[in-house]
C-alpha cells in the first residue's frame, strides 16, 4: 500500500523525551488527539513488551516500533524526530536513535508484514534518513515523507539529451522486435528515477532497489515496478533477478521478449540496450507455464525476500568473513522429511508472525544463524520452520559443474525430490545461485 495514506502532518513531532518510552507516550498522545478510542496506556504496554521479545531498531539511527490492536481502522503512522537522539537499548556503543516511525495495526490488517517491510526498505538508506532528520522543519520532513521517502533529488533523465535519445531508440527497437515492454533499471541514477521523466505509449517495467511511491497520474507512472537490490556496479546486474521476479509476478510471461535500458549504477546515463528472450534465458527452468517455475504454495513476495537476504549475505559476509548458506523454501512437509536437525532449532516455539521472513526484523537473526551449517527450511508463505538442517535428499545420477560442494548437491537434490526452490550463497565466490527440479540458475556474478 501507499505509505502517504496512513501519514498524517499532525502525527510527526518532534520528541522532546531522551528515552525510548518517553518518546512513545509522545507519539501515542498525538494519535490519541484524533483516535480516542485507542487506549494509551495499553498500548503503551504491547509496544514495550514486543521491544523486549525482539529490538525494533533497524540501524542508521532508526527504530520502528509497532504493535497489533483491536481497532476499527487497518493502520494508524506516527513519526518522531529527535536530533539530540534518545537510549534505545537495541543500539550498538552510544548510537543515539533520531527517528521514530511507531506503526499501529489492526487485528485484520493482512498486509502487516508486507507494511513493516516496505517502511523498513525505506528508511534504511543512511543519506535519506539524514535529509530526514536534518529537514528544516516538520513541513518540509512531511514532504519528504508524503512523496514516497524520496529525498535525494531524482534525476530528470529527459533532460539528458543522450537518455531521451537512447530511450527514443529502446521504444524503436521494442516495436521493432515485437518486444512486450521496456524494463529500465533504475539505479543507473544516483538519485533515483523521477516517475514523469521516461514517458511512452509501451508497457514500462521498473526496475531498482528502492520501492518507488509513484503518482496517482497514469501517464506520470511506470505500469509495474519490481525493487531487486543490487550490489554490483556492472551494467544491468540486476536483469536476471528482475527477470524471475517479473515472471513470478505474473508481471511477464516465458513466451515475452523484453527489451532493456541501463547503465553503470549511478553513472545517470544510460548506454546499454539489450533485447532478452524469456524463453531462451530461462529454457532450462521453464517446462510450460510461469506457475511451474514457482511452487505452488510459495508467495512471489517470499521468493523476492529471500534472494534479497541471500544477495546482502553474498555482498557483506558476516563479520567481515564470507558466508556460506542454503535456503529451501516451499513444501516444507516434504522437505521436512528429508532433513534432520544439527542443532537444537533456533527458531522453535515463537509465534509464526515473529519468525516470518517478511517481517523486516528477521534480517538480522537470518543472518547471524547463517553461519550455522545446515539450510533454512522456510514454509512458501514465509515462516521460517527451522535452521541448522542437514539435507539427506539423494540425487546420485545428478551432475553439478566442477568447483561446487555438498551444498550445492543438497540443493540440487533437495529441488528434485521436493516441490521447492532451493537458494545458495558460495562461500568461496559469493555467488547466488538458485535450483528448481535440479537445474541451477546462477542469480550474482562470482566475486573477483
Amino acid at each position: 500500500m501507499r505509505l502517504e495514506k496512513i501519514l498524517s502532518r499532525s502525527r510527526i513531532i518532534d520528541v522532546r523525551s531522551l528515552d525510548l518510552e518517553g518518546a512513545l507516550e509522545e507519539l501515542l498522545a498525538t494519535c490519541v488527539g484524533k483516535f480516542p478510542d485507542l487506549k494509551p496506556e495499553a498500548l503503551l504496554r504491547g509496544l514495550l513488551a514486543r521491544e523486549s521479545t525482539m529490538t525494533t531498531y533497524l540501524g542508521n539511527g532508526v527504530a520502528l516500533p509497532h504493535v497489533r490492536v483491536r481497532m476499527p481502522r487497518r493502520y494508524v503512522l506516527a513519526i518522531g524526530r529527535s536530533r539530540v537522539g534518545i537510549r534505545h537499548d537495541g543500539a550498538l556503543g552510544d548510537e543515539r536513535v533520531h527517528l521514530i516511525v511507531m506503526l499501529l495495526a489492526g487485528e485484520n490488517a493482512r498486509d502487516y508484514l508486507q507494511v513493516l517491510a516496505a517502511i523498513a526498505r525505506q528508511v534504511k538508506e543512511k543519506d535519506l534518513v539524514e535529509n530526514l532528520v536534518n529537514a528544516s522543519d516538520l513541513d518540509a520532513l512531511h514532504e519528504l515523507l508524503v512523496g514516497g521517502f524520496v529525498g535525494l533529488g531524482a534525476v530528470e533523465a529527459r533532460q539528458n539529451r543522450v537518455n531521451r535519445l537512447l530511450f527514443r531508440q529502446a521504444e524503436r527497437i521494442a516495436t521493432g522486435a515485437g518486444c512486450g515492454a521496456i524494463m529500465i533499471f533504475g539505479d543507473t541514477f544516483a538519485g533515483g528515477l523521477h516517475p514523469g521523466a521516461l514517458r511512452s505509449k509501451l508497457k514500462t517495467i521498473l526496475v531498482t532497489r528502492s520501492a518507488l511511491e509513484l503518482g496517482d497520474s497514469g501517464e506520470e507512472r511506470f505500469h509495474e515496478t519490481l525493487q531487486v537490490r543490487s550490489f554490483s556496479k556492472q551494467r544491468l546486474a540486476q536483469l536476471r533477478s528482475a527477470m524471475l521476479v517479473a515472471l513470478t509476478r505474473g508481471v511477464v510471461t516465458f513466451r515475452d521478449r523484453i527489451c532493456c535500458i541501463g547503465g553503470i549504477t549511478g553513472s545517470n546515463q544510460f548506454d546499454t540496450l539489450v533485447v532478452v528472450d524469456i524463453e531462451r534465458e530461462f529454457q532450462t527452468l521453464l517446462t510450460g507455464s510461469t506457475a511451474d517455475l514457482l511452487p505452488p504454495d510459495v508467495k512471489p513476495e517470499v521468493l523476492e525476500r529471500v534472494i534479497a537476504v541471500a544477495t546482502e549475505l553474498a555482498v557483506e559476509g558476516r563479520e567481515g568473513r564470507p558466508v556460506g548458506c542454503l535456503f529451501v523454501v516451499g513444501d516444507s512437509e516434504r522437505v521436512g522429511g528429508l532433513s534432520k536437525p544439527l542443532v537444537l532449532n533456533p527458531f522453535y516455539g515463537y509465534k509464526e508472525e515473529d519468525r516470518n521472513i517478511l517481517n523486516p526484523f528477521m534480517d538480522e537473526t537470518v543472518k547471524e544463524f547463517s553461519s550455522i551449517d545446515g539450510a533454512f527450511v522456510i514454509r512458501g508463505d514465509g515462516v521460517v520452520e527451522s535452521a541448522g538442517s542437514l539435507i539427506q535428499a539423494a540425487d546420485p545420477g545428478h551432475d553439478l559443474p566442477s568447483g561446487l560442494g555438498a551444498r550445492h548437491a543438497a540443493a540440487a537434490a533437495v529441488s528434485v525430490a521436493a516441490d521447492c526452490i532451493a537458494i545458495v550463497v558460495s562461500s568461496s565466490t559469493g555467488q547466488v545461485t538458485l535450483f528448481r527440479r535440479g537445474v541451477m540458475l546462477p542469480l550474482t556474478e562470482k566475486r573477483r
